[in-house]
């Protein structure tokens, strides 16, 4: 019973950081003025990975920004390291994969047809409370 306990601990303290670390993401994209940012709650929908950050930008300038912002903020303000990068050169859809939490930052033609929240839909929304705040919401 105790391991089982232990595991679980684990696992609780795992998907934690793994959330911290999307929401830094998110935030650090829309501080580098990424647009319609999502964060996609991945843990019942797949083993690949926890959570799922979206962003778009508009220019491949603004997209290399956010990548290259989100890997110091993620690897030097947090501790944690980017396993892969893909499509930083073309610069139309860009994925930092980090284990458990993997960005997409896309240009508005790739977000519009690859559609990942079309077609991850049963994937929660993480609440991000910070836009909200900024944009004078409540």
């Amino acid at each position: 019973m105790a391991s089982s306990t232990t595991r679980e601990t684990i696992s609780e303290a795992r998907a934690d950081r793994a959330l911290r670390l999307a929401l830094a993401a998110a935030r650090t994209a829309w501080e580098n003025r990424g647009r319609d940012i999502v964060v996609l709650d991945m843990r019942r929908c797949t083993s690949i990975c926890d959570y799922f950050v979206l962003a778009t930008g508009t220019t491949p300038r603004q997209l290399h920004s956010m990548s290259e912002e989100i890997d110091h903020v993620l690897e030097e303000g947090m501790g944690d390291r980017r396993l892969g990068i893909e499509g930083f050169k073309e610069s139309r859809w860009i994925l930092l994969d980090y284990g458990d939490v993997v960005i997409h930052l896309f240009d508005p033609d790739a977000r519009a047809y690859y559609d990942l929240e079309h077609l991850w839909c049963e994937a929660p929304h993480v609440p991000l409370d910070w836009e909200a705040s900024a944009n004078g919401k409540s």
